[in-house]
Protein backbone atom coordinates (compact mmCIF):
# COMPACT_ATOMS: atom_id res chain seq x y z
CA UNK A 1 0.00 0.00 0.00
CA UNK A 2 1.30 3.31 -1.21
CA UNK A 3 2.05 6.01 2.06
CA UNK A 4 -0.16 8.48 0.10
CA UNK A 5 -3.24 5.75 0.75
CA UNK A 6 -1.93 4.92 4.17
CA UNK A 7 -1.67 8.63 5.31
CA UNK A 8 -5.42 9.24 3.51
CA UNK A 9 -6.87 6.05 5.12
CA UNK A 10 -5.49 7.22 8.61
CA UNK A 11 -6.70 11.17 8.02
CA UNK A 12 -9.89 9.56 7.27
CA UNK A 13 -10.29 7.28 10.15
CA UNK A 14 -9.06 9.70 12.32
CA UNK A 15 -11.90 12.17 10.79
CA UNK A 16 -14.35 9.98 11.29
CA UNK A 17 -13.97 8.90 14.41
CA UNK A 18 -14.34 12.69 15.37
CA UNK A 19 -17.17 13.30 13.64
CA UNK A 20 -19.07 10.11 15.00
CA UNK A 21 -18.09 11.45 18.64
CA UNK A 22 -19.04 14.89 18.19
CA UNK A 23 -22.93 14.40 16.45
CA UNK A 24 -23.00 11.70 19.00
CA UNK A 25 -22.47 14.71 21.50
CA UNK A 26 -24.88 17.05 19.90
CA UNK A 27 -27.55 14.22 20.21
CA UNK A 28 -27.00 13.57 23.78
CA UNK A 29 -27.14 16.86 25.02
CA UNK A 30 -29.49 18.02 23.02
CA UNK A 31 -31.51 15.03 24.23
CA UNK A 32 -30.72 15.52 27.86
CA UNK A 33 -31.62 19.30 27.45
CA UNK A 34 -34.87 18.12 26.30
CA UNK A 35 -35.68 15.48 29.15
CA UNK A 36 -34.45 17.74 31.47
CA UNK A 37 -36.62 21.09 31.04
CA UNK A 38 -39.63 18.48 30.23
CA UNK A 39 -38.84 17.31 34.22
CA UNK A 40 -38.94 20.83 35.07
CA UNK A 41 -42.22 21.52 33.47
CA UNK A 42 -43.25 18.29 35.38
CA UNK A 43 -42.16 19.31 38.93
CA UNK A 44 -43.55 22.76 38.51
CA UNK A 45 -46.91 21.00 37.92
CA UNK A 46 -46.59 18.68 40.97
CA UNK A 47 -46.26 21.68 42.72
CA UNK A 48 -49.23 23.38 41.84
CA UNK A 49 -50.61 20.16 41.99
CA UNK A 50 -49.58 19.96 45.73
CA UNK A 51 -51.47 23.80 46.24
CA UNK A 52 -54.81 23.16 44.78
CA UNK A 53 -54.82 19.19 46.54
CA UNK A 54 -53.12 18.86 49.66
CA UNK A 55 -53.30 22.81 50.63
CA UNK A 56 -56.32 23.93 50.01
CA UNK A 57 -57.04 27.97 50.82
CA UNK A 58 -58.16 30.85 49.61
CA UNK A 59 -55.00 30.89 46.96
CA UNK A 60 -56.44 27.48 45.60
CA UNK A 61 -58.48 28.49 43.23
CA UNK A 62 -55.91 31.28 41.69
CA UNK A 63 -53.70 28.80 41.38
CA UNK A 64 -55.90 26.09 39.71
CA UNK A 65 -56.99 29.26 37.37
CA UNK A 66 -53.63 30.05 36.80
CA UNK A 67 -52.76 26.96 35.98
CA UNK A 68 -55.90 26.55 33.62
CA UNK A 69 -54.86 29.66 31.66
CA UNK A 70 -51.21 30.22 31.45
CA UNK A 71 -49.41 26.88 31.76
CA UNK A 72 -49.38 24.79 28.24
CA UNK A 73 -51.55 21.54 28.60
CA UNK A 74 -49.18 18.37 28.40
CA UNK A 75 -50.08 15.41 26.25
CA UNK A 76 -51.74 12.74 28.00
CA UNK A 77 -51.08 15.07 31.35
CA UNK A 78 -52.16 13.35 34.64
CA UNK A 79 -52.12 13.76 38.24
CA UNK A 80 -52.14 11.46 41.12
CA UNK A 81 -51.55 12.72 45.45
CA UNK A 82 -51.10 9.89 47.39
CA UNK A 83 -50.66 9.86 51.27
CA UNK A 84 -48.23 8.25 52.54
CA UNK A 85 -49.65 6.27 55.44
CA UNK A 86 -51.23 4.23 51.75
CA UNK A 87 -47.93 2.82 51.27
CA UNK A 88 -48.10 0.14 52.67
CA UNK A 89 -51.83 -0.65 50.64
CA UNK A 90 -50.93 -3.03 47.26
CA UNK A 91 -53.51 -1.11 45.36
CA UNK A 92 -51.72 1.99 45.92
CA UNK A 93 -48.65 0.37 44.68
CA UNK A 94 -49.65 -0.45 41.24
CA UNK A 95 -52.78 1.88 40.84
CA UNK A 96 -50.97 3.57 38.26
CA UNK A 97 -48.33 0.59 37.34
CA UNK A 98 -44.94 2.21 38.88
CA UNK A 99 -42.73 -0.26 40.19
CA UNK A 100 -42.20 0.06 43.89
CA UNK A 101 -38.50 1.54 43.98
CA UNK A 102 -39.80 5.15 42.24
CA UNK A 103 -41.81 5.43 45.70
CA UNK A 104 -39.30 4.43 48.18
CA UNK A 105 -37.29 6.89 45.83
CA UNK A 106 -39.52 9.65 46.91
CA UNK A 107 -39.52 8.91 49.93
CA UNK A 108 -35.78 8.86 50.92
CA UNK A 109 -35.13 11.71 48.19
CA UNK A 110 -38.30 13.81 48.52
CA UNK A 111 -38.48 13.63 44.53
CA UNK A 112 -38.27 10.72 42.16
CA UNK A 113 -38.09 10.00 38.12
CA UNK A 114 -39.42 7.04 35.85
CA UNK A 115 -39.74 6.79 31.99
CA UNK A 116 -41.56 4.27 29.89
CA UNK A 117 -41.95 4.52 26.64
CA UNK A 118 -42.61 7.95 25.56
CA UNK A 119 -44.99 8.50 29.05
CA UNK A 120 -42.86 10.12 31.75
CA UNK A 121 -43.54 10.54 35.76
CA UNK A 122 -42.80 12.76 38.43
CA UNK A 123 -43.08 12.36 41.71
CA UNK A 124 -42.38 14.64 45.02
CA UNK A 125 -42.88 14.62 48.58
CA UNK A 126 -45.00 17.12 50.37
CA UNK A 127 -45.34 17.57 54.20
CA UNK A 128 -48.48 19.34 55.86
CA UNK A 129 -49.95 19.24 59.40
CA UNK A 130 -47.39 15.81 59.97
CA UNK A 131 -48.72 14.36 57.36
CA UNK A 132 -46.67 13.14 54.50
CA UNK A 133 -48.27 13.23 50.73
CA UNK A 134 -47.42 11.99 47.29
CA UNK A 135 -47.66 13.68 43.82
CA UNK A 136 -47.18 12.17 41.07
CA UNK A 137 -47.55 13.90 37.73
CA UNK A 138 -47.57 12.16 34.05
CA UNK A 139 -47.30 13.20 30.78
CA UNK A 140 -46.07 12.20 26.94
CA UNK A 141 -43.84 14.40 24.96
CA UNK A 142 -44.40 13.64 21.31
CA UNK A 143 -43.37 17.29 20.18
CA UNK A 144 -39.98 16.37 21.92
CA UNK A 145 -39.30 12.56 20.59
CA UNK A 146 -40.62 14.12 17.24
CA UNK A 147 -38.00 16.64 17.42
CA UNK A 148 -35.31 14.07 18.50
CA UNK A 149 -35.93 12.44 15.48
CA UNK A 150 -35.89 15.39 12.86
CA UNK A 151 -32.39 15.91 14.76
CA UNK A 152 -31.24 12.35 14.55
CA UNK A 153 -31.83 11.97 11.04
CA UNK A 154 -30.66 15.85 10.21
CA UNK A 155 -27.33 14.24 12.13
CA UNK A 156 -26.93 11.37 10.06
CA UNK A 157 -27.34 13.35 6.68
CA UNK A 158 -25.06 15.61 8.10
CA UNK A 159 -22.45 12.78 9.09
CA UNK A 160 -22.31 11.22 5.84
CA UNK A 161 -21.35 14.67 3.87
CA UNK A 162 -18.75 15.28 6.13
CA UNK A 163 -17.66 11.47 5.69
CA UNK A 164 -17.77 12.54 2.24
CA UNK A 165 -16.05 15.55 2.70
CA UNK A 166 -12.98 13.98 4.85
CA UNK A 167 -12.08 11.47 2.87
CA UNK A 168 -11.59 14.28 -0.47
CA UNK A 169 -10.06 16.33 2.62
CA UNK A 170 -7.77 13.61 3.31
CA UNK A 171 -7.01 12.93 -0.28
CA UNK A 172 -5.77 16.56 -0.74
CA UNK A 173 -3.59 16.49 2.55
CA UNK A 174 -2.01 13.42 1.71
CA UNK A 175 -1.64 14.12 -2.11
CA UNK A 176 0.26 17.77 -0.57
CA UNK A 177 2.33 15.84 1.83
CA UNK A 178 3.50 13.66 -0.32
CA UNK A 179 4.08 15.39 -3.43
CA UNK A 180 7.80 16.39 -2.02
CA UNK A 181 8.43 12.53 -2.07
CA UNK A 182 6.90 11.79 -5.18
CA UNK A 183 9.25 14.63 -6.75
CA UNK A 184 12.43 12.58 -5.40
CA UNK A 185 10.95 9.13 -6.42
CA UNK A 186 10.63 10.94 -9.89
CA UNK A 187 14.37 12.13 -9.98
CA UNK A 188 15.90 9.13 -8.44
CA UNK A 189 14.23 7.09 -11.55
CA UNK A 190 16.20 8.86 -13.89
CA UNK A 191 19.70 8.08 -12.00
CA UNK A 192 21.30 5.21 -13.06
CA UNK A 193 24.79 3.76 -13.64
CA UNK A 194 25.19 5.82 -16.21
CA UNK A 195 24.62 9.01 -15.36
CA UNK A 196 25.48 9.09 -11.35
CA UNK A 197 26.83 12.84 -11.89
CA UNK A 198 23.03 13.78 -11.59
CA UNK A 199 22.28 15.20 -8.32
CA UNK A 200 18.41 15.90 -6.32
CA UNK A 201 17.53 19.34 -6.04
CA UNK A 202 17.42 20.17 -2.55
CA UNK A 203 15.10 21.53 -0.76
CA UNK A 204 14.37 24.71 1.48
CA UNK A 205 14.18 24.04 5.11
CA UNK A 206 14.79 21.40 7.78
CA UNK A 207 12.53 19.28 7.82
CA UNK A 208 12.69 15.27 7.13
CA UNK A 209 12.14 15.39 3.40
CA UNK A 210 14.97 17.72 2.73
CA UNK A 211 17.31 15.81 4.95
CA UNK A 212 16.16 12.39 2.70
CA UNK A 213 17.57 14.84 -0.49
CA UNK A 214 20.51 16.15 1.08
CA UNK A 215 21.42 11.97 2.54
CA UNK A 216 20.83 10.43 -1.23
CA UNK A 217 23.01 13.06 -2.86
CA UNK A 218 25.42 11.89 -0.49
CA UNK A 219 25.32 8.47 -0.98
CA UNK A 220 25.24 8.93 -4.90
CA UNK A 221 28.76 11.06 -3.78
CA UNK A 222 30.20 7.94 -2.51
CA UNK A 223 28.21 5.46 -5.41
CA UNK A 224 30.28 7.53 -8.11
CA UNK A 225 33.49 7.45 -6.36
CA UNK A 226 33.31 3.55 -5.60
CA UNK A 227 32.18 3.11 -9.44
CA UNK A 228 34.78 5.02 -10.77
CA UNK A 229 37.60 3.88 -8.59
CA UNK A 230 36.53 0.25 -9.53
CA UNK A 231 36.20 1.07 -13.19
CA UNK A 232 39.45 2.85 -13.05
CA UNK A 233 41.19 -0.46 -11.18
CA UNK A 234 39.66 -3.39 -13.43
CA UNK A 235 40.40 -1.02 -16.77
CA UNK A 236 43.90 -0.19 -15.54
CA UNK A 237 44.78 -4.14 -14.21
CA UNK A 238 43.69 -5.49 -17.48
CA UNK A 239 45.42 -3.27 -19.72
CA UNK A 240 48.61 -3.94 -17.37
CA UNK A 241 47.99 -8.02 -17.76
CA UNK A 242 46.99 -7.74 -21.18
CA UNK A 243 50.57 -7.17 -22.41
CA UNK A 244 52.42 -9.63 -20.39
CA UNK A 245 50.10 -12.37 -21.40
CA UNK A 246 50.72 -11.67 -24.62
CA UNK A 247 54.35 -11.34 -24.79
CA UNK A 248 53.88 -14.70 -22.86
CA UNK A 249 52.15 -16.64 -25.29
CA UNK A 250 53.74 -14.95 -28.39
CA UNK A 251 57.17 -17.07 -26.81
CA UNK A 252 55.24 -20.12 -26.11
CA UNK A 253 54.37 -20.28 -29.78
CA UNK A 254 57.45 -19.46 -31.19
CA UNK A 255 59.23 -22.16 -28.71
CA UNK A 256 56.74 -24.72 -30.01
CA UNK A 257 57.48 -23.76 -33.68
CA UNK A 258 61.15 -25.08 -33.16
CA UNK A 259 61.19 -28.78 -34.23
CA UNK A 260 64.34 -29.66 -31.62
CA UNK A 261 62.20 -29.34 -28.75
CA UNK A 262 62.25 -32.75 -26.63
CA UNK A 263 58.89 -34.10 -25.62
CA UNK A 264 58.53 -33.25 -21.80
CA UNK A 265 59.53 -29.53 -22.92
CA UNK A 266 56.89 -29.36 -25.75
CA UNK A 267 54.07 -30.65 -23.34
CA UNK A 268 55.34 -28.78 -20.73
CA UNK A 269 55.14 -25.81 -23.35
CA UNK A 270 51.14 -26.72 -24.50
CA UNK A 271 50.13 -26.87 -21.20
CA UNK A 272 51.94 -23.38 -20.41
CA UNK A 273 50.35 -21.73 -23.65
CA UNK A 274 46.70 -23.35 -22.48
CA UNK A 275 46.95 -21.93 -19.38
CA UNK A 276 47.91 -18.41 -21.04
CA UNK A 277 45.11 -18.76 -23.38
CA UNK A 278 42.87 -19.31 -20.19
CA UNK A 279 44.41 -16.27 -18.11
CA UNK A 280 44.09 -13.93 -21.83
CA UNK A 281 40.31 -14.94 -21.92
CA UNK A 282 39.61 -13.83 -18.47
CA UNK A 283 41.43 -10.54 -18.72
CA UNK A 284 39.73 -9.73 -22.16
CA UNK A 285 36.69 -10.38 -21.14
CA UNK A 286 37.65 -8.55 -17.69
CA UNK A 287 38.80 -5.65 -19.88
CA UNK A 288 35.11 -5.46 -21.91
CA UNK A 289 33.32 -6.03 -18.80
CA UNK A 290 35.08 -2.43 -17.27
CA UNK A 291 34.70 -0.43 -20.92
CA UNK A 292 30.70 -1.33 -20.77
CA UNK A 293 31.17 0.17 -16.77
CA UNK A 294 30.22 -2.14 -15.56
CA UNK A 295 26.32 -2.09 -16.49
CA UNK A 296 26.01 -3.18 -19.97
CA UNK A 297 25.84 0.74 -21.68
CA UNK A 298 24.39 0.65 -25.39
CA UNK A 299 26.95 2.55 -26.53
CA UNK A 300 28.91 -0.26 -26.93
CA UNK A 301 26.37 -2.70 -28.01
CA UNK A 302 26.41 -4.18 -31.54
CA UNK A 303 24.00 -6.64 -33.31
CA UNK A 304 25.31 -9.64 -32.83
CA UNK A 305 24.36 -13.81 -34.54
CA UNK A 306 23.99 -16.45 -31.95
CA UNK A 307 25.13 -19.05 -34.34
CA UNK A 308 28.41 -17.39 -35.45
CA UNK A 309 29.11 -16.65 -30.96
CA UNK A 310 28.37 -20.26 -30.61
CA UNK A 311 31.01 -20.86 -33.51
CA UNK A 312 34.07 -18.49 -31.67
CA UNK A 313 33.47 -19.82 -28.17
CA UNK A 314 33.79 -23.44 -29.47
CA UNK A 315 36.83 -22.17 -30.86
CA UNK A 316 38.49 -20.73 -27.97
CA UNK A 317 37.58 -23.20 -25.39
CA UNK A 318 39.46 -25.78 -27.60
CA UNK A 319 42.25 -23.18 -26.94
CA UNK A 320 41.90 -23.49 -23.37
CA UNK A 321 40.77 -27.15 -22.72
CA UNK A 322 42.52 -28.72 -25.71
CA UNK A 323 40.93 -32.16 -24.87
CA UNK A 324 37.54 -30.97 -25.10
CA UNK A 325 35.04 -32.44 -27.39
CA UNK A 326 32.25 -30.17 -28.69
CA UNK A 327 29.54 -30.87 -30.80
CA UNK A 328 27.30 -28.06 -32.19
CA UNK A 329 23.62 -28.90 -33.09
CA UNK A 330 22.20 -26.59 -35.84
CA UNK A 331 19.08 -28.63 -36.36
CA UNK A 332 16.76 -26.43 -34.50
CA UNK A 333 18.00 -23.14 -36.49
CA UNK A 334 15.20 -21.07 -37.64
CA UNK A 335 14.34 -20.25 -41.46
CA UNK A 336 14.43 -16.70 -41.13
CA UNK A 337 17.74 -15.36 -40.01
CA UNK A 338 16.49 -12.14 -38.03
CA UNK A 339 15.84 -14.76 -35.20
CA UNK A 340 19.40 -15.72 -34.69
CA UNK A 341 20.21 -12.20 -33.64
CA UNK A 342 20.58 -10.33 -30.51
CA UNK A 343 22.15 -7.14 -29.25
CA UNK A 344 24.19 -6.62 -26.75
CA UNK A 345 28.27 -6.64 -25.99
CA UNK A 346 29.86 -9.54 -27.94
CA UNK A 347 32.77 -9.46 -25.30
CA UNK A 348 30.71 -10.30 -22.21
CA UNK A 349 28.73 -12.43 -24.20
CA UNK A 350 31.61 -14.48 -24.96
CA UNK A 351 32.66 -14.46 -21.58
CA UNK A 352 29.20 -15.38 -20.39
CA UNK A 353 29.06 -18.47 -23.02
CA UNK A 354 32.44 -19.66 -22.27
CA UNK A 355 32.01 -20.15 -18.88
CA UNK A 356 28.78 -22.10 -19.58
CA UNK A 357 31.07 -24.31 -21.84
CA UNK A 358 34.22 -24.24 -20.28
CA UNK A 359 32.37 -25.94 -17.02
CA UNK A 360 30.56 -28.19 -19.02
CA UNK A 361 33.69 -29.68 -20.60
CA UNK A 362 36.03 -29.93 -17.25
CA UNK A 363 33.20 -31.53 -15.45
CA UNK A 364 32.35 -34.17 -17.08
CA UNK A 365 36.35 -34.97 -17.77
CA UNK A 366 35.66 -33.72 -21.23
CA UNK A 367 33.42 -36.15 -22.38
CA UNK A 368 31.29 -34.66 -25.25
CA UNK A 369 29.22 -31.70 -24.84
CA UNK A 370 26.84 -30.45 -26.93
CA UNK A 371 25.49 -27.09 -27.85
CA UNK A 372 21.94 -26.52 -29.05
CA UNK A 373 20.12 -23.27 -30.64
CA UNK A 374 16.57 -23.25 -30.37
CA UNK A 375 14.72 -19.81 -31.61
CA UNK A 376 10.81 -19.32 -30.43
CA UNK A 377 8.72 -16.72 -29.21
CA UNK A 378 11.01 -14.06 -29.98
CA UNK A 379 14.10 -15.51 -27.59
CA UNK A 380 16.81 -17.49 -28.26
CA UNK A 381 18.05 -20.20 -26.57
CA UNK A 382 21.70 -21.56 -25.99
CA UNK A 383 21.75 -25.20 -24.73
CA UNK A 384 24.49 -26.60 -23.41
CA UNK A 385 24.19 -30.26 -22.02
CA UNK A 386 27.02 -32.13 -20.37
CA UNK A 387 26.96 -36.06 -19.06
CA UNK A 388 29.23 -35.13 -16.34
CA UNK A 389 29.34 -35.36 -12.12
CA UNK A 390 25.80 -33.09 -12.18
CA UNK A 391 24.78 -31.00 -9.43
CA UNK A 392 23.05 -32.38 -6.22
CA UNK A 393 19.83 -30.88 -5.78
CA UNK A 394 19.85 -29.25 -2.57
CA UNK A 395 22.84 -27.19 -3.78
CA UNK A 396 21.66 -26.27 -7.17
CA UNK A 397 20.00 -23.05 -5.85
CA UNK A 398 23.43 -21.69 -5.08
CA UNK A 399 25.35 -22.23 -7.62
CA UNK A 400 25.17 -18.30 -8.84
CA UNK A 401 26.32 -17.30 -5.83
CA UNK A 402 30.29 -16.00 -5.80
CA UNK A 403 32.60 -18.13 -4.70
CA UNK A 404 29.96 -21.71 -4.19
CA UNK A 405 31.27 -24.50 -4.84
CA UNK A 406 29.09 -27.79 -5.07
CA UNK A 407 30.29 -30.04 -2.73
CA UNK A 408 31.26 -32.98 -5.56
CA UNK A 409 33.49 -30.20 -6.90
CA UNK A 410 36.44 -31.27 -4.64
CA UNK A 411 38.49 -32.90 -7.28
CA UNK A 412 38.29 -29.92 -9.90
CA UNK A 413 39.77 -26.79 -9.87
CA UNK A 414 37.71 -23.40 -9.86
CA UNK A 415 37.47 -20.59 -8.30
CA UNK A 416 33.16 -20.14 -8.04
CA UNK A 417 33.17 -16.74 -9.94
CA UNK A 418 32.15 -17.98 -13.09
CA UNK A 419 28.64 -18.75 -12.70
CA UNK A 420 27.97 -15.46 -11.07
CA UNK A 421 29.75 -13.59 -13.68
CA UNK A 422 27.82 -15.22 -16.22
CA UNK A 423 24.64 -14.56 -14.48
CA UNK A 424 25.34 -10.84 -14.34
CA UNK A 425 26.28 -10.20 -17.74
CA UNK A 426 23.04 -12.37 -19.12
CA UNK A 427 21.30 -10.36 -16.84
CA UNK A 428 22.69 -7.21 -18.53
CA UNK A 429 21.77 -8.02 -22.03
CA UNK A 430 17.68 -9.04 -20.29
CA UNK A 431 18.47 -12.56 -20.65
CA UNK A 432 17.56 -15.24 -17.95
CA UNK A 433 19.14 -18.38 -17.50
CA UNK A 434 17.90 -22.38 -16.66
CA UNK A 435 19.04 -25.30 -15.29
CA UNK A 436 18.10 -28.72 -14.88
CA UNK A 437 20.81 -30.97 -13.35
CA UNK A 438 21.23 -34.51 -11.71
CA UNK A 439 24.37 -36.12 -9.64
CA UNK A 440 26.38 -38.46 -12.38
CA UNK A 441 24.10 -38.32 -15.10
CA UNK A 442 24.93 -34.72 -16.33
CA UNK A 443 23.79 -31.02 -16.54
CA UNK A 444 22.33 -28.64 -19.05
CA UNK A 445 22.19 -25.00 -18.76
CA UNK A 446 19.95 -22.83 -21.09
CA UNK A 447 20.67 -19.06 -21.63
CA UNK A 448 17.45 -17.03 -23.48
CA UNK A 449 18.01 -13.98 -24.64
CA UNK A 450 15.90 -11.38 -26.50
CA UNK A 451 15.77 -11.63 -30.48
CA UNK A 452 16.80 -8.15 -31.59
CA UNK A 453 13.90 -5.98 -33.63
CA UNK A 454 15.71 -4.83 -36.00
CA UNK A 455 17.19 -7.40 -39.04
CA UNK A 456 20.98 -8.17 -38.23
Amino acid sequence: MKIQTKITLLFFCIGTAGLLVFHYAIFYFVSDFNFEDFYKRLDTRSKLTAEVSIHPDERSADYAEMRARYLEKMEDEKNYVFKIDSLENPDFKNSIGLPPYFYKNIVENGTARFSRDNMFYYGRLFNKNSSRYIVVVSASDPSGFHELEVLRRALIVLFGVSVLLTYVAGKIFSHYMVRPLTAVIRNVKNISANNLHLRLNELDGKDEMSELVLTFNNMLNRLETAFATQNNFVSNASHELKTPIAIITAELELMLSRRDLDHDTRVSANRALAHAEKLGHIITSLLGLAQTGFDGKKQNWQKIRIDELVLTVADSVKKIVPDSVIHIDFSLLPGEEEKLCTEGNVNLLQLAVSNIVINACKYSNNQPVEIRIIAENERIAIAVTDKGIGIPLKEQQYIFEPFFRASNTGHFQGHGIGLPLTLNIIRLHNGSIGIRSEEEVGTEMQIILPVCRSFC
